[in-house]
C-alpha cells in the first residue's frame, strides 16, 4: 500500500475483484508511515498487513507467503452466536458475563456496539453506530448480493462522512 497505489484505479479494481470474488486479501505496506484511509481503510482496516519497511525484504516475503497459506476463516452461519460472552475489565479480577440474545435480529444498537468493542472491531463500531441486528443482517445481504461498485462506492462515502464528523 502507498498513497499513489490507493489513488490508482488498479487498487480499487483489485479490491473490488477480491471483494466480489470472496478472496482474502493481504495488504502489503510498501510507502513508510502510509495509513489508508477511506473507502481502502474500511475494507483492510482489521486485516494483517506485511510491513515491507519493518522487515528485510527476505523476512517480509516469508511473512507473505505465511499469510497467504493461513487457512481462510468461513463464517458462513452468520446468526450464530455464542449466548454468553466473557469480558474482563483490566481494574478488577472479576469477570463480567454480557449476555446477547442468540439470534442478531434482536440485538440492540447498545449490544451491537458492544459486541464490536469486544472484538476489537472499534473502527467498525464507529462505522455502524446507529445499527442493530436488523439493520447489520440487511448489510450482510446487501453486500453478499448487491453490486460491488456500488457497495464499495456507499461503503467510501460513508466512511468519509462518518469519520470526518
Amino acid at each position: 500500500m502507498s498513497e499513489q497505489y490507493r489513488k490508482s484505479n488498479y487498487c480499487r479494481a483489485e479490491a473490488q475483484y477480491a471483494f466480489q470474488r470472496e478472496r482474502k486479501i493481504v495488504p502489503i505496506l510498501l510507502q513508510k508511515q502510509y495509513k489508508p484511509d477511506g473507502w481502502l481503510l474500511f475494507i483492510i482496516g482489521q486485516l494483517l498487513y506485511v510491513d515491507f519497511n519493518k522487515y528485510e525484504f527476505s523476512r517480509a516475503m516469508e511473512l507473505l507467503t505465511k499469510e497467504l497459506k493461513a487457512t481462510k476463516t468461513n463464517e458462513e452461519n452468520v446468526l450464530h452466536v455464542s449466548p454468553k460472552e466473557k469480558a474482563q475489565t483490566s481494574h478488577m479480577k472479576t469477570t463480567l458475563s454480557v449476555t446477547y440474545p442468540i439470534n442478531i435480529l434482536h440485538w440492540t444498537q447498545a449490544q451491537v456496539q458492544d459486541w464490536l468493542v469486544e472484538h476489537d472491531l472499534v473502527q467498525m463500531a464507529r462505522l455502524l453506530k446507529n445499527y442493530d441486528g436488523r439493520s447489520l443482517i440487511y448489510l450482510h445481504r446487501y453486500m453478499k448480493h448487491g453490486q460491488s461498485q456500488q457497495i464499495l462506492n456507499l461503503l467510501q462515502e460513508d466512511s468519509i462522512r462518518r469519520t470526518n464528523q
